[in-house]
Formats: structure tokens, C-alpha cells, sequence
């Protein structure tokens, strides 16, 4: 079966370790992926989705956020003390795009993307961003998240948050219970797996590219992600069917989240409210394998295969 992505294999030597939960590689990853985006300050967590939890934490706030969207980013939101209010965007997926708006500072959701100098390019220096390191991700890991800023004021807070509340320093090994915290720290096992994946993402990315310039050359789109390669399909669960049965794998990224009776009575939008985009492309959309991995005859495979199907939709008639 050809894979959806690619995961990486590693073999850690636990031993190396000064700390098997919070010890100095995940100060060093924190620092070297704080460097890569440019971002002066970093905090590691446990899961993006912890992440957005602990930044939106009795905000009280209504979060504009695209329907088309994980169900684990809504649950953070809801859970955190929030309301929704979806929006039509199709357009986000596979990029960046701004979580939430507060006066001074916004909340960037970049879980999808990962690129040098991002964070010099798309916030200020009072602003929160959020990566994923979950094991699909560009930077992939045994889950984990990471939030930059170059407020140290606001990493400060949300480090001490995730360490359960408490002011810890590895010198004198002296803390302090400073508030009822979480334990949502990044662990060094996943520290480990997610810079050896740092340091190869230059050269992913290069792979990636090929790939991406491949399938836009041959199924006529312009996707520029480095996270999913999305096309529109007709008869969805016969594409499926079809492709598992040539043994090529697929995924949903992602469904339309305002259908779901769940999420009714945290909601802001109304009942007239219409989402055309999204109920549209949620109901065609479809992952293809995109991974730095695929060799120039599974590429060709795959093309020919979707072709076969005769489901292909045309990005200019979607």
C-alpha cells in the first residue's frame, strides 16, 4: 500500500538522556526550532491541541474559525471556555492562519506549516504561534506542540503552566507552586524524535516540492502545502473504494464541522447562515499520498490511477 505520508523511524538511546521528561534536549529543541522560524522565545508542550487550550483558557471569547476544520481544535476551544463562530474558509488547509484576534496581540494557528523565518514574516513580537509536531506533520514527533512568541512575559506563564504551575530551574532543582497548573510539558523522547525531523525539513522540503510540482503539473491544481496534497472527487466513497483496491492510500482532510449536532449549542452562527465553499468541498475533498518518499514510478501510478477513476473534479469547476 502506498502510504498517505511518511513517518520516520528512529532508534533513541534513551540513556543519552539527562532526563527522560523534561531534560535539556527539550531546551535545545526549543531553542533550535525558536531559531528556524525566527522567533526569539519558545515554550514546547504536549500536543498543539494542549496548546490552544492553555492560550484560550478563559478568554470568554467568540473564535471566528473556518467549519472545515479538526474536530480537536474545536473541543480545545470549547473546552477552554469558549464559543464558535464558523466561517466558509476552504482556503486554510495546509497553512497558517490567524486562531483569534485579542487587542494587543493574535493567536496563529500554523499546525499544518512550518517554514524558516515564518514567524519574522507573519506576526509581531507580542504574538502567540502555534506548530504541531504530531507524527503526520512537516516536523513530525511522537505528538507534541510548540509556542512561539517574542513576548518572554507570555513563554514565561505558559512554561510554568505546563510544568503543572510551578517556577523550576535545572541548576538548584528549587520550585515553587505558583498556580494550579497542567501537566502539559513536552517530553524528551519527543523532543529527541522532533529535532532529528528539524534537521532534515530543508531537505524534505525540496522532496516535497517535486512531488507537489508533480501532481500539479499532471491533475491541473495549485496546491502549495507541505503537509497534504487535497483534490476534489465525485462519488468520494467509490474513489476511496477504488483507490484502496489498486493499493493506494487516502484521507479526509477535512469535515464540515457546522453539520455536526454537537456543536449546536456552542455556536453563534445562524440557522439561515449559509456555507456554500464548505459544504461543497468538505463533501469532495480527498488526500492523495504526499510524502518525500514517493519514487517517480508511484507518482506516475497514482496519476494514471486517479485518471482511471474518472472522478477527478477540475480545480477551475469546484
Amino acid at each position: 500500500m502506498i502510504p498517505l505520508f511518511k513517518i520516520n523511524n528512529y532508534l533513541v538511546d534513551t540513556a543519552s538522556f539527562t532526563h527522560a521528561l523534561h531534560g535539556e534536549i527539550v531546551s535545545d529543541f526549543e531553542k533550535s526550532f525558536a531559531e528556524y522560524v525566527g522567533a526569539k522565545y519558545a515554550c514546547s508542550v504536549s500536543s498543539a491541541t494542549n496548546a490552544i487550550f492553555l492560550l484560550m483558557l478563559q478568554k470568554n471569547q467568540t473564535v471566528k474559525i473556518p467549519s472545515m476544520i479538526p474536530p480537536v481544535v474545536l473541543n480545545a476551544l470549547i473546552n477552554s471556555g469558549n464559543r464558535i463562530r464558523f466561517t466558509d474558509n476552504t482556503d486554510w488547509v495546509g497553512d497558517s492562519y490567524c486562531m483569534h484576534q485579542f487587542e494587543n496581540y493574535k493567536i496563529i494557528d500554523s499546525a499544518q506549516k512550518v517554514d524558516k523565518n515564518q514567524f519574522i514574516n507573519e506576526a509581531n513580537d507580542e504574538d502567540l504561534m502555534i506548530f504541531s509536531f504530531y507524527p503526520t506533520k512537516p516536523v513530525g514527533s511522537l505528538d507534541g506542540g510548540m509556542i512561539v512568541s517574542n513576548d518572554i512575559s507570555k513563554i514565561d506563564r505558559l512554561r510554568e503552566a505546563t510544568l503543572n504551575g510551578m517556577s523550576y530551574s535545572r541548576e538548584n532543582w528549587e520550585r515553587e507552586i505558583k498556580f494550579p497548573g497542567w501537566k502539559m510539558y513536552m517530553s524528551s523522547f519527543q523532543a529527541f524524535v522532533g529535532m532529528e525531523n528539524l534537521k532534515i525539513l530543508d531537505e524534505k522540503k525540496i522532496s516535497l516540492s517535486y512531488v507537489r510540482k508533480f501532481y500539479n503539473t499532471e491533475l491541473g491544481y495549485n496546491n502549495s502545502s507541505d503537509h497534504l496534497y487535497r483534490i476534489n472527487v465525485k462519488n468520494r466513497s467509490d474513489f476511496i473504494t477504488y483507490m484502496k483496491n489498486k493499493g493506494i492510500s487516502c484521507g479526509l482532510h477535512y469535515d464540515a464541522m457546522h453539520r455536526h449536532s454537537v456543536y449546536k449549542d456552542f455556536m453563534e452562527n445562524s440557522n439561515h447562515e449559509e456555507f456554500h465553499n464548505t459544504d461543497l468541498i468538505s463533501k469532495s475533498t480527498i488526500s492523495i499520498p504526499f510524502n518525500e518518499c514517493l519514487t517517480e514510478d508511484q507518482l506516475a501510478f497514482i496519476i494514471s490511477t486517479i485518471k482511471e477513476s474518472e472522478c477527478l473534479i477540475n480545480e477551475n469547476t469546484r
